[in-house]
């Protein structure tokens, strides 16, 4: 979102973004979510699986185990989606492994089998792992994202709620990148953290991502190839590590709408040197998500591709493999906008040695989709607005996700957004989650507000959000 107007607070001149324009596998210390695919051959089964993974994200094995016991959490979690589908009898194990993996194996049948599943639920191969008997030849349910993503890499999620289809829906967090004309600034007076307390309460409400922006000036304050303000970066630091730590996605926003103290960033492998210091840091947490820039804008798509591709590269090379990247588009990455203003066609072709690209759009409801009126325009028009987007994601087998959006406290606005998120649900095979707009402790009357516990739209929105949620 760009800059639109300013937040005075307790004396301090903010200047306050909103959008605009127009594993390899191996039988030791691996998670059991990179061992265990999701189980096939049953209908009921696509209800389970994703619970069963959750629940078995954060179950480091090794040989040595033999025994898995789920949290309460955990059991709920499986009773809620095992009662909700019906389910019965016993699971079918299709597949006999080596010695080696054994472990893995049983700890799997050991979670399924506590579930009373039905009879035709199977459980699949074990990827990276030889098996003495091929798998049986169960038809596997279909899988909901494109060819050119690996069943691998879908990510944990947060078990807070009922599944939605989708990977990430949270919030947007803001604060860090206040204060753009007071560069670098002082903290509690240009800009500020989030409020880790408030995070805590809007991941008890169900969300699963927190998209925490900062400014790259302040990270990096000399120059994109220097080092990291360790002051900052730690006030960064704090924040993306509470998130992961509560088993929930921190991304990793520079809200600096592809500029350098406000000069277009040309210097393609200076931006480059400036991911490989920043994802060398996170390197080892696969729950954070490292999202390029926020919302380019005037520049030639040309360069933004370039962009785009140089921190791709810069975030693999620095040993970050795991993990998600949101790559953003020109035009203020407007997912009405995406195929009329070129980016469709300049960064379809942008590669990822992990398969791990999602591409990140943003959506506001109001005449001009820049998010700054509180009338939208129609109470369609937020499924409407959405409708090319979509399609371009499907034609191209690519991922997205609304990274930002937001509507005004009316009926108007209420029903364009139920009719946004039902259409990303409805789309969830090539539409991965949403966040809205925004949370952060210095929003005070914004009308977008998320910040609990008063803020409007935490009034206003978050039961209406909470049928979407992971």
């Amino acid at each position: 979102m760009r800059p639109s107007f300013l937040l005075v607070v307790a004396g301090a001149s903010l200047a306050a973004c909103r959008p605009c324009k127009p594993r390899t596998s191996s039988s030791t210390n691996t998670p059991l979510e990179t061992l265990v695919e999701t189980p096939v051959a049953s209908s009921t089964a696509t209800l389970v699986a994703p619970v069963v993974s959750s629940v078995a994200t954060s179950v480091p094995l090794n040989a040595t185990q033999t025994v898995f016991t789920p949290t309460r959490a955990q059991t709920s979690a499986l009773d809620t989606a095992i009662s909700s589908a019906s389910l019965d009898a016993t699971p079918v194990v299709s597949t006999q492994v080596s010695a080696g993996t054994s472990t893995a194996a049983a700890v799997a049948s050991s979670v399924v089998s506590s579930a009373s599943l039905d009879a035709s639920l199977a459980v699949s191969t074990l990827p990276g792992v030889e098996t003495s008997t091929p798998a049986t030849t169960a038809t596997p349910v279909a899988s909901s994202a494109p060819s050119s993503q690996t069943s691998s890499a879908a990510p944990s999620k947060a078990t807070n709620g009922s599944s939605s289809g989708f990977l990430f829906t949270g919030i947007n967090e803001a604060g860090a990148e206040f204060g753009t004309g007071n560069i670098p600034g002082t903290e509690g007076t240009d800009y500020t953290f989030p409020n880790t307390s408030a995070i805590d309460i809007l991941f008890d409400a169900g969300m699963n991502a927190f998209r925490v922006g900062f400014l790259m000036e302040r990270m990096v304050p000399d120059e994109l190839t220097g080092t990291l303000d360790s002051d900052y970066f730690d006030g960064i630091n704090t924040v993306v590590t509470h998130v992961t730590g509560k088993g929930a996605y921190a991304i990793l926003d520079p809200h600096n709408y592809g500029r350098y103290y406000s000069n277009i960033i040309t210097d393609v492998d200076a931006f480059g040197s400036f991911w490989t210091t920043l994802a060398t840091k996170f390197a080892d947490n696969e729950l954070v998500v490292f999202d390029t820039n926020n919302e380019y804008h005037d520049m030639e798509n040309s360069l933004v591709a370039e962009l785009n591709q140089a921190a791709i590269t810069a975030i693999r090379g620095a040993g970050a493999t795991s993990q998600y990247i949101f790559v953003e588009g020109n035009s203020y990455s407007g997912a009405w906008t995406w195929v009329s203003s070129g980016n469709g066609d300049s960064l379809v072709d942008l590669t990822d040695p992990q398969d791990k690209l999602i591409y990140e759009m943003h959506q506001y409801l109001d005449s001009d989709g820049s998010g700054t009126a509180e009338a939208c325009v129609d109470s369609t028009i937020g499924a409407t607005r959405l409708e090319a987007a979509t399609a371009w994601l499907k034609e191209n087998g690519k991922l997205g996700i609304i990274g930002e959006t937001a509507g005004a406290n009316n009926d108007v606005c209420q029903t364009a957004i139920k009719g946004e998120l039902q259409h990303l649900q409805d789309n969830s095979d090539v539409w991965v989650g949403f966040l809205w707009w925004a949370a952060g402790p210095w929003w005070d009357d914004y009308m977008f507000s998320m910040e609990p516990s008063n803020g409007i739209a935490y009034e206003n929105y978050l039961s209406i959000i909470q049928e979407f949620l992971v």
